[in-house]
């Protein structure tokens, strides 16, 4: 339960690991060498064409070797901390009852964690694997922000939900797949914006009454 003396700055960690992560990503894009979906060996990073994915290879899809790896992987590592943070925190501050904290803090924790390894050959499988232990942590957040009323972030985050249903219809189909990189980047930019303010407002507001 949040204190209504004292306000814990700790709640802020996941907001500072956000923007940190962006900070990271913004340099990593700086240092690839080129190459997208549309051409092969274009120049630098295209925010119209590359994936974050791309960030993350050991070589650029130009056949260079990818020099913002390391910064990307950071950058992965930083974001997947904050997230698995603000699900450890989210439900600690709002529920009452310990199997309704677990159920998030747990699926929570193994969808961010488990992102680590979308580099690998195995890309497909974890993003199936993470989105449905994340969809179980976010219908765990949607109840909690319900409960407590916070209705702005409550439909915030169904529009998030809208979103993902887009990449997937975009990624699924070869036809519109052209567009995902767009989307993908509105879409975590978006999902990030909603995490970052149910942060911001856990600190800044007490909860007197518990599920």
């Amino acid at each position: 339960m949040l204190s209504s003396s004292k306000k814990n700055i700790w709640i802020f960690a996941p907001l500072f690991g956000i923007l940190l992560y962006i900070l990271l990503y913004v340099i990593a894009t700086l240092f690839y060498p080129g190459g997208n979906q549309v051409n092969k060996n274009s120049k630098g990073f295209s925010w119209t064409q590359n994936y974050w994915c791309n960030l993350l290879n050991e070589n650029a899809i130009n056949g260079q070797h990818n020099s913002a790896r390391p910064i990307a992987l950071t950058a992965m590592l930083v974001l997947c901390i904050s997230l698995a943070t603000f699900w450890y925190i989210f439900p600690k501050q709002i529920f009452k009852k310990k199997s309704n904290k677990l159920i998030i803090q747990i699926s929570g924790f193994i969808s961010v964690t488990i992102g680590i390894f979308l580099f690998t050959v195995f890309h497909d499988y974890i993003i199936n694997i993470a989105t449905g232990f994340g969809l179980i942590a976010l219908t765990g957040t949607f109840i909690g922000l319900y409960k407590i009323k916070w209705f702005n972030l409550f439909w915030m985050g169904l529009f998030t939900i809208i979103l993902i249903a887009v990449n997937n219809l975009l990624y699924y189909n070869p036809k519109l797949i052209w567009y995902l990189p767009v989307v993908q980047k509105i879409t975590f930019a978006y999902f990030l914006l909603w995490i970052g303010l149910i942060d911001f407002r856990l600190y800044k507001q007490s909860i007197s009454i518990l599920i």
